[in-house]
Parts: C-alpha cells; sequence; structure tokens
C-alpha cells in the first residue's frame, strides 16, 4: 500500500481522429505533383559541352545544342555513305572475281583431265 496516495495509472489517450492531419492525401495526383514538387521532367546532362536528354529509352541531343556541329555531322553522314557505297561495290568485285577464280579452276581441272585421257590413249596405241 502506498504511502501518499493511489499508485501510479496513466489516463487513457483518446483515440485518433485521422491518421493525417494533413489534406494533401485527398487531391489527386497530378494536383500532389504540382503541390509538393514531385514534376522532375525529362533528365538531362551535359557531356562536352552538349546537352542531352533522356526520350523514349534514348539519350538523344538537344536542338540547337551543337549548331556548329550540324555541319561537320552533315560531311561526316555524307562520307560514311560514300565509303558503304564504296564498300559494297568492292565487295561486289571480289564475288565476281572469286566466280571467276572458280570458272577458270575448273575449266584448268577439265583440261588436265582431258590431256591425261589423251596421255593414256596415246600410250595405249604405241
Amino acid at each position: 500500500m502506498p504511502l501518499f496516495g493511489n499508485t501510479f495509472s496513466p489516463k487513457k489517450t483518446p483515440p485518433r481522429k485521422c491518421a493525417s492531419l494533413s489534406n494533401l492525401n485527398l487531391l489527386d495526383r497530378s494536383t500532389r505533383e504540382i503541390e509538393l514538387g514531385l514534376e522532375y521532367g525529362m533528365p538531362t546532362m551535359n557531356l562536352a559541352g552538349q546537352s542531352l536528354k533522356f526520350e523514349n529509352g534514348q539519350w538523344v541531343a538537344e536542338s540547337g545544342s551543337f549548331t556548329g556541329d550540324r555541319r561537320e555531322m552533315q560531311r561526316l553522314r555524307k562520307r560514311n555513305q560514300q565509303l558503304e557505297e564504296e564498300n559494297n561495290l568492292l565487295r561486289l568485285k571480289v564475288d565476281i572475281l572469286l566466280d571467276m577464280l572458280s570458272e577458270t579452276t575448273a575449266e584448268s581441272h577439265l583440261m588436265e583431265k582431258e590431256l591425261e585421257e589423251l596421255k593414256s590413249h596415246s600410250r595405249r596405241r604405241k
């Protein structure tokens, strides 16, 4: 039994009225994004003085970021196209030369065979 009065018994706390006192959870998503600053936009980065942005799963140069390099890009694309055409032409020439080589090799084997047959016929007659 306590000397000075009742034992310690804390009062019960009243139940909470709402989980959150903020009314932001009642707003729709777009309003929350505007209010809380959750609109990030496109990810961008600067690389070697060129501004790039991430669109549709690929990094794309922002318009106007390499205005001085556009002429260089066009020149390189044109040169690349010329080299691809030249490469295709050279491959065609190699294919034609291989066909010619196989044809002459086959003809030479036939001639050797005929020569061997003629030699064998001439030996039999003697």
